[in-house]
């Protein structure tokens, strides 16, 4: 009697059906080098302990892999999309960048091996830290509550709350409220936080923090920032992002360095 298949695991449905895909036979040769989307995501895992099929398609959607496809439709990663991959995962958890931010990052050369040296960087110049965030003009994206819930899978409640203690606005358009790309990105990291019981209101200390600092640089550059002169005023905007990916850095090790006590 015969036995009775296994029923496929659905999110392994496209690594069975890639690897056994009968219209791109004469793909074999290049797929030894290539990884489907499963064996991607497995790849990553230890690093990246959330990393999903289903993020991953979603970063695809994004504009921010491009991976090759099969005759039969079927995605084939090469090293370098996973590099890439690998490179705007990290951004997102450890620099908290939003994705139009990523994709700037990405096109201005980023590849999360070294961070590249303006030209006229002397030896005796400050250290050229590369911005990030971005206090350029966003792209002008904006999201309706059913969009963000739907794509951060936050709760309306926890949204509302974060509202109410003024962490995020949003704007209100024909009677319903927007949020832009950035807000997006606040709510889906405190949606993450919300899983370990953090609520709105403990994020007072990191609205109160970032108010503190960006008052701070407000301070050291506000002369120029004001200037009715172009360059000037751009030079200045270049300093406040240099000067914001600096805070950011020391933030980030003055906090591993007091969480290192915590473990000891």
């Amino acid at each position: 009697m015969a036995a009775h298949a296994t029923p496929t695991d659905p999110s392994q449905l496209e690594v069975d059906l890639a690897a056994t895909d009968p219209t791109a036979p004469s793909e074999l040769a290049k797929r030894q080098k290539s990884l489907t989307i499963g064996a991607v995501c497995k790849a990553l895992t230890q690093e990246f302990p959330d990393i999903s099929i289903s993020k991953i398609r979603y970063l695809e959607d994004q504009k921010l892999l491009t991976p090759r496809r099969t005759p039969g439709g079927y995605r084939l990663y090469t090293q370098g999309d996973v590099a890439r991959l690998r490179t705007i995962l990290r951004m997102q958890r450890d620099e908290f960048l939003p994705l139009r931010v990523i994709r700037q990052e990405l096109a201005a050369g980023r590849s999360g091996e070294s961070t590249p040296v303006p030209a006229g960087a002397g030896r005796d110049a400050g250290r050229t830290w590369r911005p990030s965030v971005s206090v350029r003009e966003a792209t002008g994206a904006l999201y309706s509550l059913e969009d963000v819930l739907e794509e951060t899978k936050a709760e309306e409640k926890l949204v509302r709350e974060l509202e109410e203690y003024g962490v995020v606005k949003g704007e209100l358009r024909g009677g319903v409220r927007y949020f832009d790309e950035t807000e997006r990105e606040i709510i889906a990291a405190v949606a993450e936080l919300a899983r370990y019981g953090v609520g709105g209101r403990n994020l007072r200390v990191f609205r109160s923090s970032a108010d503190r600092e960006a008052n701070l640089l407000q301070q050291i550059l506000a002369p120029a920032l004001r200037s009715r002169n172009p360059e000037r005023r751009k030079e200045a905007v270049d300093a406040l992002e240099n000067l914001a990916a600096v805070a950011t850095h020391l933030k980030h090790l003055l906090l591993i360095r007091d969480l290192r006590k915590i473990v000891r």
